[in-house]
């Protein structure tokens, strides 16, 4: 499904990924983990192209994406949901959702965003400003969805979302990628949302990837000590 490698990012002189390979399969969900500042929101920003690459290769089914503009990667099956969420804060919950969905050709909301997220039905010509963190991160999952990816990319999508909404969050997107056929990758440093999501697990550091476990036989302790400062 979703093929990176030897990936080369830099930030000026400064390289932050250094030849990171990986592989998606389809329908599956990976978790790249790491503390803060070791890369993992920088390989997402590459992987949909707001930070280019310097070298290396980025391929969906065999499709090279690295050459390609942000929105033509999700032309090819790419969505983004980017850390802090970035709503329209003057846009309605129905406006907001509506902008991502340029490529899928919806004239609405389809029935299964709202099946999933009821809460932004009830409250759908609310504007997005006045809606709680985990509402937000909500309306920004479906704002991604629209397009019909084949692929989720989700930057530390726990970040000012309470507790108690955190294992819900990961049980809904379980739900819709199994219903969807879509792949998820999501950077989180949360490892109960992780394992609740996520059926592998790369831990990043210092723009490496430094280890991988399969959910099955995960050391839980081993990736705890990568998260730990």
């Amino acid at each position: 499904m979703l093929t990176v490698k030897n990936l080369h990012v830099a930030y000026g002189q400064s390289k932050v990924i250094r030849d990171v390979s990986f592989h998606v399969n389809a329908g599956e969900s990976l978790a790249i983990m790491g503390r803060n500042g070791m890369g993992k929101s920088t390989l997402l920003k590459s992987l949909i192209g707001m930070i280019p690459s310097q070298s290396g290769s980025i391929d969906i089914e065999g499709i090279p994406l690295a050459k390609l503009d942000s929105y033509q990667r999700v032309e090819h099956g790419l969505a983004f949901v980017p850390q802090g969420r970035m709503v329209f804060p003057f846009l309605t919950i129905e406006e907001n959702i509506m902008t991502g969905a340029e490529t899928s050709g919806y004239t609405k909301v389809p029935d299964y965003i709202y099946r999933f997220f009821p809460v932004l039905e009830e409250m759908k010509y609310r504007k997005a400003g006045n809606l709680s963190g985990g509402q937000q991160q909500m309306l920004a999952i479906s704002r991604a969805l629209i397009s019909d990816p084949k692929v989720l990319i989700l930057d530390e999508p726990t970040e000012g979302i309470q507790p108690s909404i955190i294992k819900e969050l990961a049980r809904t997107l379980n739900q819709l990628r199994r219903e969807r056929q879509f792949s998820i990758v999501v950077s989180e440093q949360v490892l109960s949302f992780a394992l609740e999501l996520s059926d592998r697990f790369l831990v990043i550091d210092r723009g490496q990837i430094v280890h991988e476990e399969a959910r099955e036989t995960i050391n839980q302790e081993k990736i705890r000590s990568f998260l730990t400062v």
